[in-house]
This record gives structure tokens, C-alpha cells and sequence, in this order.
């Protein structure tokens, strides 16, 4: 069996016979977010089925291709749907389009979800930069044998969120007048919504919106060394319970569909600041 570095050779070997440019920048849409694809100008499009080593993406909300192109006036690597360790991937399949691209050539990882919130400033609809997170996924995602060429055994998440593009994100905000919070997000595995007790104490211990990705592909990215910025669309509300929607996932679509727009300009302006 091909162990992980054969397989991210084999796979970006592939995605290099198909390309004739350098992409430095990648993208990753979370749920109810894919429209963002329609502002990317496609040089080239390739369905996760044709790719060697890829999953497919199983969620309703989520596409199936990956995207070269442009977008913000910079080439960029966009994943038009992820996977989750709660389809049954494992957590070296979640991250492998990450490791993929590093691959490639990409430096600065864009990576947008759907969350619930948790924060009582916080309304269905606003947008939140994340600062920081809390993993609590039931399998770490370095978990296993570690390639010295992929990263360090214990690499520091100190700055899991490049400061640099925060302070960027926040301008181009008050540049277009767009409302954006900051906070810190929990990766918690799913795929069930939390219970209310599952909400107040992820409040208690300090996290301002939840969700059931992001957090795994954050980690990959700062291992191989990559720039991150993170955004979430807060689609419901867990927390407090007055303000507590009945979410379901097509609520979250809905939600995440309806705020869309604002992320596609931040995200849009942000790549053209960097």
C-alpha cells in the first residue's frame, strides 16, 4: 500500500499535468458557500472523482471539484466542497487535498464554514474571523507515523492564525462596510448538532461558534507551514438559549446561503491585499 508521501506525489503529479501556472493561494468552501465558485475565473476544473487518492464529497451543500483559477486578481487552488471526518473518512483523507496543495505550490490557505454561535453579540447571518481554536475531534490529525518533508512531530499552533491576514480581513471589512466579528471557533466531530449542554459548555470554555470542520485542515496546513485565514458564517445560534434556533442542515444551507455574499467580497478583497 502507498504510504501518504507516494500518494500526495502520485496526486500532485496528476493535478500538475494539468496546469500550466503557479498557484500559491487556496480556498476552501464549507457549507452552503459553492456559489463563490461562479466569481472564480476557471482556467481549469477537475472533478474530485477523476483525481487519484481523492474522496468525494457525500453533504448535501458541498460540490465536487477542484478549481484553478482566479479570483481576487491572484491564482488560486479552490476546493469546491471538503470532507468530513463524520462521512467515515479518515483524518489523513480529510487533510489530503491540503497536503496536495502544499504540493503544488500553495502557501496561504483561505478557509470558510458554517458554524453555530455562541457569543451573545453574535446574530444568524454575521460573519466571524477566527483567531483561534479548540479541537476537539475524537482523532488528531498528525496521529500516526510524522514525514520530517511534510512538517515538524510537534509543531506549534501558536499562530494557527495568521495575525497578519486577520489585521487584513478586519480592514477590508470597514473598507466595504461589512459587519465581522472575531472569535474562536471548536472543531467537534459530529455530524450530530450539538445538544444545548454540549453549546453552554463549549461557551464556558471559550469558544465562540462551533463547527464540524475547519480545525483538521488548519492543523495540516500550519504543520506543512502555510498561512492561514479562517471564516465562519454564523448560520444559527446555540447559545444563549434565548436566542436558540431549531437548526436543521437545510437551515444551515439556507443561513450560510443568505450571508454569502459578504464573504465572497471579504474573501475576493483579502486575496488582492496579499
Amino acid at each position: 500500500m502507498a504510504n501518504l508521501l507516494e500518494k500526495i506525489k502520485e496526486t500532485s503529479n496528476f493535478l500538475k499535468g494539468k496546469i500550466d501556472r503557479d498557484y500559491k493561494h487556496g480556498v476552501i468552501l464549507g457549507s452552503g458557500l459553492g456559489n463563490l465558485t461562479k466569481e472564480i475565473s476557471n482556467h481549469v476544473k477537475i472533478p474530485y472523482t477523476e483525481i487519484p487518492n481523492f474522496p468525494v464529497s457525500t453533504v448535501k451543500g458541498h460540490g465536487g471539484s477542484l478549481i484553478f483559477g482566479e479570483l481576487g486578481g491572484k491564482n488560486i487552488v479552490a476546493m469546491s466542497g471538503r470532507f468530513h471526518y463524520y462521512e467515515g473518512y479518515s483524518m489523513e483523507e480529510v487533510t489530503f487535498p491540503v497536503r496536495v496543495m502544499k504540493a503544488l505550490g500553495v502557501e496561504t490557505l483561505l478557509v470558510s464554514n458554517a458554524s453555530g454561535g455562541m457569543n451573545a453579540d453574535f446574530e444568524v447571518g454575521d460573519l466571524m474571523i477566527i483567531t483561534d481554536h479548540i479541537n476537539l475531534h475524537a482523532e488528531h490529525p498528525l496521529r500516526g507515523k510524522n514525514y520530517e518533508e511534510l512538517g515538524p512531530r510537534f509543531p506549534n499552533m501558536n499562530n494557527a492564525y495568521c495575525q497578519e491576514l486577520v489585521k487584513k480581513g478586519l480592514q477590508v471589512a470597514l473598507d466595504n462596510d461589512i459587519e465581522v466579528h472575531t472569535g474562536v471557533y471548536a472543531g467537534l466531530q459530529g455530524p450530530t448538532f450539538e445538544t444545548p449542554a454540549e453549546y453552554k459548555m463549549l461557551h464556558v470554555i471559550g469558544a465562540d461558534a462551533v463547527g464540524m470542520s475547519t480545525v483538521p485542515e488548519v492543523i495540516v496546513a500550519r504543520h506543512g507551514g502555510m498561512d492561514v485565514f479562517a471564516i465562519s458564517v454564523i448560520s444559527d445560534i446555540g447559545y444563549p438559549f434565548e436566542k436558540a434556533d431549531k437548526v436543521t442542515h437545510e437551515f444551515v444551507l439556507k443561513k450560510a446561503a443568505e450571508a454569502e455574499p459578504k464573504m465572497t467580497l471579504l474573501i475576493t478583497e483579502l486575496l488582492k491585499s496579499i
